[in-house]
């Protein structure tokens, strides 16, 4: 059987998941995010992620703040788990620990954090922020993680790193989440590998190849296994499921004949200071051109496109080369996300599949 769990990106920002003008069912607003993670948990996701948007960008107008949407989601939810994305530099660690301890504690333990290093330079800039170094806002990242797991765990807990200063401080109520909220993180450069391997309990990958996510789970997990530790793996994929593999391909079609080029170009422009920027060319990015970027996490690489059964067989494969979770986004959430828990996560899970162990996934 294909053990594998299911998220998705919460619709936060206006304009969808896509970087097009095509017309969607999709609201950003709580009333209708709310209604969304209601379904969500009865058609089988386990997990939800808030977007973190401070300033409009790519088309998205429109942002509701990752934090308080997920608190605001917690009360109307039973089950699912909300992930809400933070940026060390805009945020304190302290005062997110406390601030997710408040949600874990409430939520009774469905509450995680997406922790997000940061691409988008005019965020911290409007802010009087410094924008740091590629592989800094890294650093200050494994920082910031340590400090929340600190504050998470320990009575009076004492830090002192090279941003970050915590003098015995604590955080009570303490989370529900045992040892602590899961902590999930993205990248794709050496930087973030290594990161991932050292703190973190989950890493997502933007969209990607069969083969180019076994590379990335192969070697994470290989740095992992050097710290004593593992760590899980979630993948970004954007859903198109239809009737006909046919009818699945047009809708692309048109999603990417009715980009907005301006919007596109200027978020390609943005994630230069991802990526490109990284000294060895690999980070998130690196690689994606115009159709990539069209849905801002490489969505369209990974192929979840064609009907309920090639889907799933996809997913299929993405499980046996070491992925955990895959992560959706949707172009009409009103109908395309109920469809796909009904139709497409019970043919997963009926799936007969062979993981790779944890010694294969490194090489041993």
């Amino acid at each position: 059987m294909v053990d594998i769990k299911f998220a998705y990106w919460v619709p936060n920002v206006s304009g969808g998941l896509v970087i097009s003008k095509i017309p969607q069912r999709t609201d950003w607003t709580l009333d209708y995010n709310i209604e969304l993670a209601r379904t969500a948990e009865q058609v089988g996701f386990e997990y939800a992620l808030a977007q973190a948007r401070f300033i409009a960008s790519y088309g998205a107008e429109y942002q509701l703040e990752a934090l308080s949407t997920v608190a605001a989601i917690a009360p109307a939810t039973e089950r699912i788990k909300l992930i809400a994305a933070v940026h060390p530099g805009l945020w304190h660690p302290g005062v997110v620990a406390k601030i997710g301890s408040g949600i874990d504690f409430s939520s009774n333990g469905r509450f995680a954090l997406n922790v997000v290093s940061g691409w988008f330079k005019g965020e911290f800039t409007i802010y009087g922020e410094p924008w740091l170094d590629h592989d800094e806002r890294y650093r200050r990242s494994e920082e910031f993680i340590r400090v929340l797991k600190g504050l998470w765990t320990e009575d009076e807990f004492h830090f002192k790193g090279d941003f970050y200063r915590i003098n015995g401080g604590w955080v009570k109520p303490k989370p529900i989440s045992s040892p602590h909220p899961e902590i999930f993180q993205g990248g794709n450069s050496k930087a973030a590998r290594s990161m991932a391997a050292r703190v973190s309990d989950w890493y997502f990958m933007n969209g990607n190849t069969v083969e180019g996510v076994r590379e990335q789970i192969e070697e994470v997990s290989a740095l992992a296994r050097k710290e004593g530790r593992k760590v899980k793996f979630g993948l970004n994929a954007f859903a198109l499921v239809r009737d006909t593999e046919a009818e699945a391909h047009d809708v692309l079609r048109e999603i990417i004949a009715q980009a907005d080029v301006e919007a596109v170009h200027g978020f390609g422009e943005a994630v230069k200071h991802a990526g490109s920027s990284t000294r060895d060319h690999q980070g998130m990015w690196a690689n994606s051109n115009f159709e990539d970027l069209v849905q801002y996490n490489d969505g369209f690489k990974s192929g979840l496109i064609g009907t309920p059964e090639q889907v799933a067989d996809k997913i299929r494969q993405f499980y046996e080369v070491g992925v955990d979770l895959i992560l959706g986004g949707f172009l009409h959430y009103s109908d395309d996300l109920p469809a796909f828990g009904r139709t497409v996560i019970p043919l997963v899970h009926q799936i007969e599949a062979r993981r790779r162990t944890s010694e294969e996934l490194v090489g041993v």
